[in-house]
């Protein structure tokens, strides 16, 4: 369990930080400064976060040897600590000690993970030059009230960031496996499109459709990434397939979404898009996976016809298929490699993108907006639903629970609405969001 140790000089709240975030009443409050001596522990929970906390003395330059005992007691836990939130009193700005104390921290622990929380700000009123506490070298203050509990989702973000770190180093590694597919119906230059990324001939193709059966899994390197491609049978119209082999090469190519994490859905740019390669649009989308429409053969396109085919091409996607706020359809030709290094670098771009973990204040903000533009619906029992709470459950795909106060039988229009100013303001409009209504209270409350 993640060890996170609160400190700062005496009278700043801490204590009150400590009984708010462990949910109890454990840590002495008083106004008097020097009232906590020893390092308290307790199991602290934000949300679905739970973390090991420590409330520590404040730090003392000087005094008895009793306070010189519990601020080396407190520099101790410092020591120990994965986070540390030096908390400061928003009202009074910055002191002497808070220089002197933010210089000790730095020097005992060497980890950098700090968090510097503006305490006892709940009034506008009464905050002090906020800017000022830069000085301490944390970075940027944020303002808290320990004791209203405001603020709590800054502090979960960073913890949240921290107690993940080494695992999503892991996760993130832009040098790691992408799992790429490639899918289409037969005959579009599936094969030939994965023969240009292995820059040899590796996949048989032919004319003629139905000549990839099985789904070949291929390990590359392209553009300094590691990959895993996957070449897939051709996808026809169930009424169209009437030979058993070919309906296990359609099974085996669906299953292959189960294991990738982007799909390249291969159109043939010379023909309009068929409902059939919507479908499969649908069902990538419907799996969480990052797609990328290849309108190949582009080269095959009348020049003087290229622009008006790709507007025209994007408009018959974009209206049948709204799922993803800003679909990315590129012109490729998989024969000569036109647009295809252009289309995977967007690829990996996305890759990475959906495995980005945005900040649940920034979330909340967003949302916050959103509402004030546009007030959602009454329900079905005609009672007013109430958002309370946003936060993102988890990446690649990316999956958003908001937490609605009340009924939560919200309708899909006002999803969708919400599911697009998410995407704009998160730069996550070529990706697939999920959207999930939870019925609770605000997690922090």
């Amino acid at each position: 369990m993640i060890k996170v140790t609160i400190a700062g000089r005496p009278n700043t709240g801490k204590s009150t930080l400590f009984n708010a975030l462990t949910h109890s009443r454990n840590a002495l409050v008083h106004d008097r400064p020097g009232v906590t001596r020893d390092v308290l522990t307790g199991n602290a929970k934000l949300g679905d976060l739970e973390f090991e906390l420590m409330d520590t003395a404040g730090l003392e330059t000087k005094g008895t040897e009793l306070e010189k005992q519990s601020t080396e007691f407190a520099l101790n836990a410092i020591k120990l600590a994965d986070v540390i939130l030096f908390v400061v009193d928003g009202r009074v700005g910055v002191t002497s000690e808070d220089l002197q104390w933010a210089k000790q921290v730095r020097k005992t622990n060497n980890k950098g993970n700090v968090l510097l929380l503006a305490n006892k700000t709940e009034s506008a009123k009464r905050i002090a030059d906020l800017h000022d506490f830069y000085k301490l070298g944390f970075g940027q203050p944020f303002p808290i009230s320990a004791e209203h509990k405001t603020g709590m989702d800054k502090i979960y973000d960073f913890i949240k960031e921290s107690a993940t770190q080494d695992t999503n180093k892991i996760e993130k590694e832009p040098q790691s496996n992408v799992r790429i597919t490639i899918m289409g119906q037969p005959n579009v230059g599936k094969s030939t499109f994965v023969n240009q990324i292995l820059g040899e001939k590796r996949v048989i193709v032919r004319d003629e459709p139905g000549v990839t059966r099985d789904t070949i899994e291929i390990k590359a390197k392209y553009l300094n990434r590691d990959i895993i491609i996957n070449d897939t049978a051709g996808l026809r119209r169930k009424s169209n397939i009437t030979d058993g082999l070919e309906t296990l090469s359609a099974l085996k190519s669906l299953d292959a979404l189960g294991k990738t994490d982007a799909v390249v859905l291969v159109i043939d740019a010379t023909g309009d898009i068929e409902k059939q390669a919507l479908g499969i649009a649908t069902r990538i989308y419907d799996a969480g996976k990052i797609l990328a429409i290849a309108l190949n053969k582009w080269d095959l396109v009348d020049e003087i016809e290229r622009d008006d085919k790709l507007l025209k091409l994007k408009h018959q996607f974009k209206k049948s298929f709204h799922q993803i706020t800003r679909p990315m359809i590129l012109p490729i030709s998989a024969e000569n490699g036109m647009g295809v290094k252009n289309l995977m670098r967007r690829i990996f771009g996305l890759y990475d993108k959906a495995l980005d973990r945005k900040p649940t204040s920034l979330l909340n903000r967003t949302i916050e907006k959103l509402i004030e533009a546009r007030q959602p619906p009454l329900s079905r029992l005609k009672r007013p639903m109430k958002i309370k709470f946003v936060s993102q459950i988890s990446t690649n795909p990316i999956k958003i629970a908001i937490h609605v106060g009340g009924a939560s039988d919200m309708p899909e229009s006002y999803t969708r609405y919400l599911r697009k100013g998410l995407a704009k303001a998160m730069d996550w409009e070529q990706l697939p969001i999920f959207i999930e209504y939870k019925k609770s209270e605000n997690p922090f409350d």
